[in-house]
């Protein structure tokens, strides 16, 4: 077990490793950054100052290193438009993502969990046959457009939730709703195709030929074994939740990172949007690394083979 920890840890340095590299050479490659900082008529001598204060006229490879020895220490510099440190603009915003990603992961998964054991449980009867076109539109409704007909039912016509803001409780219901929509339906489609996998096998045959009833098969028995592909994918879209709720914190004007990150690119604050991007990158790379950890604690195989090769 220590032996596949350790492996599945150098890989995740390697890889946190490579992303920082990448986000830094793109953010080089977009262009000069002093260009977008100077002010409308600077000089070109106030220009070369500029470029000098921010350090962006030493060599690329030791921008980079004091790039790495300032990410080590949680420094991701200082804001060049509103003069603050970055890690507290973050830190500011970084609550609200995270309360309306993990309301929107309860949702997508005890939703889409529940369909998708239900559809598999009642193949071919009226359950499934109401379940699986909840899943289709699930999967077809852009983020922004959901977002949009949940503002115009919930909060213009019926009045029951705020659409905006973040002011109160109730607030995160509908952005939940929309951000999560789209998660319910991929957990709900892998749950059903694993455990119609899993309900087809020799194992699942034996266990009801000793009388054993259905319900008790599939949480007792089939439920871990088809668990592993659930997992990848939670791993996935708790990281896409995350990072990816740009649009429907603008729709709902949820002061999250995702508007942040809106207002940063558009407002070119240079190192905040480099900052998001690598924390984004960060999470992908800590929630796989999670995820094959539990690899190993719901199947022993995958630790086992890992330590074969």
């Amino acid at each position: 077990m220590t032996r596949f920890l350790i492996n599945r840890a150098i890989t995740a340095l390697i890889s946190l490793l490579g992303v920082m590299m990448i986000v830094f050479v793109i953010m080089r490659l977009s262009g000069d950054p002093t260009l977008l900082l100077a002010p409308q008529g600077a000089s070109p001598q106030d220009i070369e100052r500029l470029r000098h204060e921010l350090g962006f006229d030493q060599p690329i490879a030791v921008q980079f290193l004091e790039y790495i020895w300032m990410v080590l220490h949680l420094d991701f510099g200082t804001s060049f438009v509103q003069r603050i440190p970055v890690l507290t603009i973050i830190g500011a915003r970084l609550p609200y993502t995270l309360w309306l990603a993990l309301t929107a992961l309860a949702f997508a998964i005890s939703i889409g969990l529940m369909i998708g054991i239900a559809s598999a449980a009642r193949r071919g009867g009226w359950i499934e046959r109401l379940l699986l076109p909840l899943i289709l539109v699930g999967q077809s409704l852009p983020t922004f457009w959901s977002g949009i007909l949940l503002i115009m039912l919930f909060s213009v016509h019926l009045g029951w939730l705020p659409s905006s803001g973040a002011d109160q409780a109730s607030s995160v219901i509908l952005p939940a709703l929309a951000l999560g929509g789209l998660s319910m339906a991929t957990f709900a489609r892998i749950a059903r195709t694993a455990v119609i996998d899993e309900l087809s096998k020799d194992y699942v045959r034996a266990i009801r030929a000793k009388g054993i009833s259905e319900l008790r098969v599939i949480l007792t028995h089939v439920l871990r074994n088809a668990s592993i592909p659930v997992i990848t994918i939670a791993a996935i879209e708790i990281a896409n939740l995350l990072a990816g709720s740009a649009i429907v914190e603008t729709v709902f004007a949820w002061p999250g990172l995702g508007q942040l990150a809106v207002q940063t690119i558009t407002g070119r604050d240079f190192l905040v949007a480099q900052a998001l991007v690598l924390i984004a990158a960060i999470t992908y790379i800590v929630l796989n690394f999670i995820a094959d950890l539990l690899y190993s604690l719901v199947d022993p195989r995958i630790r086992l083979g890992a330590r074969g090769r």
